[in-house]
């Protein structure tokens, strides 16, 4: 019996078939079904626009209808993260972005932050509108809630830092969490002010959740200045989990009076300094080119030689610019561990060479 989602099996058998890789060849189908539909593709995961708010001066929700694709390749839990890729002025641009809501099949919903001077988020803030086409690809990250839930949960969030733990905040309200006995969810989060507070209005509208407002550039919240001990009595003593997301200074904080708090910073890590260059050779061998090392990480020292490796986040998150090494020693510039298996892929963005590097780029 032929039914309505039989279609699109159906529909995938004959685009992946021998005969049409023939006759869409050597640019592919997805080159040609995008132009009826941009979402349209076998092998791309992308997202249309489907709505847009501006609640905050400074920030932009999209709300994201994902193909096909990118649902086949998993399910992002609450608190993980994705790449979104947008074309500016001519250029593919990747960054990495924590939804805002619970875990949905198609539906995603991001709320991006704009920073002072930021490429992309300045771009989405201006000119995002509902048909857009992007591109989205599933990342994961391991900031999210335990198989086993805690019965009571203090999240601490800061500017655009709500987005990953309101994902987990409305996964628990979904799931009746407080309805248990001895349950209990307590929310903290902190703006620079109550017009750049996001989710007020759904923050206030959730039952059996304690939210609390801090206002750090003026303007009268539930808290005065910065996250210490009278803050934490306020919210939630002694809580059974802690989950903060924010500025290195937010989370730091956090972590002072709950030294278990799972954390999470969207501000890019301290790297080590540059290792000293080493004066070997870094070998990018897809382009034929040979540098001399200066010490600084490969993906600088790839554009200096005038390559233009795809990258993202530039702090080891979102994944974009891993390359595979296909020899040579090198040092991770957050961690300061030193590899030298070969065949290994490395994020060259917080990575450098150690004496004579081979790169597949």
């Amino acid at each position: 019996m032929f039914t309505e989602t039989s279609k699109p099996r159906l529909r995938d058998r004959v685009l992946r078939s021998a005969l049409v890789s023939v006759l869409t060849g050597p640019h592919g189908v997805d080159r040609y079904t995008e132009l009826v539909e941009p979402t349209w593709t076998l092998g791309d995961a992308r997202a249309k626009i489907v709505a847009v708010r501006r609640d905050t001066p400074r920030s932009v929700t999209l709300t994201l209808e994902s193909n096909a694709v990118f649902t086949q390749r998993g399910t992002l839990a609450a608190g993980q993260h994705v790449n979104l890729t947008v074309e500016v002025d001519g250029r593919r641009r990747t960054r990495c972005y924590s939804p805002a809501n619970a875990e949905n099949d198609r539906l995603i919903e991001l709320t991006v932050g704009v920073h002072d001077g930021g490429l992309v988020s300045g771009h989405l803030h201006r000119n995002a509108r509902p048909g857009m086409v992007v591109g989205l690809e599933a990342v994961g990250g391991d900031f999210v809630l335990p198989a086993e839930r805690p019965k009571r949960i203090l999240f601490v969030s800061g500017g655009s830092g709500i987005t990953p733990v309101l994902a987990m905040l409305r996964t628990l309200v979904a799931e009746r969490h407080t309805d248990q006995d001895g349950a209990e969810i307590a929310f903290i989060h902190y703006a620079r002010t109550p017009a750049d507070a996001c989710y007020a209005d759904q923050l206030a509208a959730m039952t059996g959740v304690r939210v609390l407002h801090g206002f750090t550039r003026g303007g009268s919240g539930d808290l005065v200045g910065r996250f210490d001990a009278d803050h934490l009595a306020l919210a939630m003593p002694n809580p059974d989990s802690v989950f903060v997301c924010g500025p290195p200074a937010l989370v730091e904080a956090v972590r002072r009076h709950c030294p278990d708090a799972r954390s999470e910073s969207f501000v890019p890590p301290v790297f080590a300094a540059p290792t000293a260059a080493s004066g070997g050779t870094v070998t990018f061998a897809q382009s034929g080119v040979e540098i001399t090392d200066d010490g600084r990480s490969l993906l600088e020292q790839a554009e200096a030689a005038g390559l233009t490796p795809e990258s993202g986040c530039r702090m080891g998150i979102c994944h974009t610019c891993t390359r595979r090494k296909t020899s040579g020693a090198v040092k991770n510039l957050i961690t300061g561990a030193v590899s030298t298996s070969d065949g290994e892929d490395v994020q060259i963005c917080v990575t450098a060479p150690v004496g004579d590097v081979a790169l597949a780029l």
